[in-house]
Parts: structure tokens; C-alpha cells; sequence
């Protein structure tokens, strides 16, 4: 998990926990490989959801592992993954206004 502290992402983004779910091993039914955002209200209570998803397909087959999270200097994000042998950065850009 990481405690971000960048400003690239929208407002709702800064200030919270990024944590990495690398997935089940024993269950029927896989859940995880995924990238989950933790944020928590004013008095103190979390709320986590999925960030980052579609290592795991339909099938309940691992495209990927995600393990680890760190901050670049610009705000992004890498996430590491053990099973493609991936490192991949997540980023955001304001959308264009019309």
C-alpha cells in the first residue's frame, strides 16, 4: 500500500491509500489482481473501491498480479506485476473542454 501524496489525479484521489491486491490462491471463485483506493471520511471511517482492474478476466484467469505501488515525482503512479512481469504507470490528464 501507498499513501499518496500527489496532485495529478482529481481532488478525490489525493490524500488516500492505494493498495495493490495481488489476487486469491484458494478460492472457487478468484477475486482480486486489482488496484484498490482507500479514502476516509471526517471521522476517520474508510471506504475502499477498485482503482485499476482487468488483470482478471471473465474466466477466473490471472492476466496479471499486481504487487507493489509507488509514487513518481509527477504524480503518477507505478504498480508492479509479477506475473506478466509488468511495470506499469497510471497517470491522468485533465480532459480537453469543449
Amino acid at each position: 500500500m501507498m499513501f499518496y501524496t500527489g496532485n495529478m489525479f482529481p481532488e478525490e484521489y489525493r490524500n488516500v491509500i492505494f493498495s495493490a491486491q495481488h489476487g486469491s490462491w484458494n478460492r472457487t471463485e478468484p477475486v482480486g489482481a486489482r488496484v484498490m483506493v482507500t479514502t476516509f471520511d471526517d471521522e476517520g471511517n474508510p471506504t475502499t473501491k477498485p482503482f485499476a482492474e482487468g488483470w482478471l478476466n471473465e474466466d477466473g484467469e490471472y492476466l496479471g498480479r499486481p504487487v507493489d505501488i509507488a509514487q513518481l515525482r509527477d504524480g503518477s503512479i507505478l504498480v508492479s506485476d509479477d506475473l506478466a512481469g509488468a511495470l506499469y504507470r497510471i497517470s491522468y490528464k485533465e480532459p480537453a473542454s469543449e
